[in-house]
């Protein structure tokens, strides 16, 4: 039976409401606002009563029916009688309005200045900014410990981390080292062609690759690929409460966790960089003997003539300062990362972020570094 809502008038200054029917949630429940337009029709109104002895089955329905009612009496100043209702529902209706809502619990839409964020965005760098010039003197404290013997790592860790980040990263540092060689070749081919200029394409790739280009893809691969692997493997030692652990059996995290990464990566790099540096230089060959019908060896001659030893030396210096700040990146990422799953995506993410920016970073400061000191 569908819900059914009337009104009586016992006497001049009551307003019975009569329930029948089935009041369940799916059904034509009626209105509440029914009720404020027969007490704005009717005047002098100062009580409601309820009438329900053909009240079927009910739920939530009627439950949100009669509580707005109660809030419309509320703020009419009317007196509600809920005698009449049956005692389920008057247990639950007391139940409902027993404890009243705490102001403030609401989700409340609201503008924040410009003025406040920008301030809020302030705080936050500098807290980072403090957080980072920490983790960065603990790491050269670590290091300083190293040296002199009194570091606590196990060195099959830094055996195990020298092998991820090195042996097998070469498959992918091979197939981008070539990729890019590749590349390079193909566009200066194009330009230099125009000036009948071609076998300079050697010393384009060469000194291209082995002075830059190999140390800052590598790095750029090593900070999607170890760095995010550092933060993430740090990140779920954090929610496991395993660095806790560490600690409070007095072992430092800084020493036994971040030392053999940051100190593999330092090793690992130049040689990987080395490796992209050759590999790139395939590249290019296979473009200038394919492309450009140029000798092997000619193109060997020019490349061994172009490129110097102090490329190769800016290539290692800048490869190993990339390994060193990816390291950096990824632990302190993992380090700071929160107690929640959610968290370690977080860290994973600003920590190939981070990375790269700091690489980038890097590589222009070298840049003008070598610029200045004619290198």
């Amino acid at each position: 039976m569908d819900p059914q809502l009337s009104f009586q008038r016992p006497d001049d200054r009551t307003l019975q409401i009569c329930l029948a029917g089935d009041w369940v949630l799916g059904k034509d429940v009626p209105s509440a606002g029914r009720i404020g337009e027969e007490l704005r029709a009717v005047a002098g109104i100062e009580q409601v009563s309820f009438y329900a002895p053909d009240l079927g089955d009910w739920d939530s329905g009627l439950l949100t029916f009669l509580l707005r009612i109660l809030d419309y009496g509320s703020g009419a100043h009317l007196h509600i009688d809920r005698e009449g209702l049956p005692g389920g529902v008057q247990r639950l209706l007391a139940l409902a309005s027993a404890v009243p809502e705490r102001k403030g619990t609401r989700k409340e839409s609201a503008r924040v200045p410009v003025l406040e964020r920008l301030g809020e965005a302030a705080l936050v760098f500098w807290r980072s900014c403090r957080e980072m010039s920490a983790f960065i003197g603990e790491a050269a404290i670590a290091f300083m410990r190293l040296i002199t013997g009194k570091a606590r790592f196990r060195s099959s860790d830094l055996l195990l981390t020298m092998q991820e980040s090195g042996a097998q990263a070469l498959p992918i540092v091979s197939l981008i080292s070539i990729l890019v060689g590749l590349i390079l070749a193909f566009v200066g081919a194009i330009q230099l062609r125009m000036f009948g200029a071609e076998i300079y394409v050697a010393s384009l790739v060469g000194i291209g690759m082995v002075r830059a280009l190999a140390a800052v893809m590598t790095g750029i691969i090593m900070a999607g690929r170890t760095g995010a692997s550092f933060a993430a493997r740090l990140g779920t030692m954090q929610v496991n409460e395993e660095i806790d652990a560490l600690k409070t059996l007095g072992v430092p995290p800084m020493e036994f966790l971040v030392l053999p990464r940051m100190f593999a990566l330092f090793l690992m790099m130049p040689l990987l960089s080395l490796y992209a540096d050759l590999m790139g230089i395939l590249g290019g060959l296979v473009i200038g003997v394919t492309m450009l019908d140029l000798n092997f060896m000619e193109y060997y001659n020019k490349t061994r003539e172009s490129v110097n030893i102090n490329d190769f030396w800016v290539g290692v210096f800048s490869a190993a300062v990339f390994g060193v700040l990816v390291a950096l990146s990824g632990c302190m990422r993992g380090m700071q990362c929160g107690r929640s799953a959610s968290a370690v995506g977080e860290a994973t993410t600003s920590a190939v972020v981070t990375g790269i920016v700091s690489i980038v970073v890097a590589m222009a400061v070298i840049t003008v570094l070598c610029h200045v000191l004619h290198i």
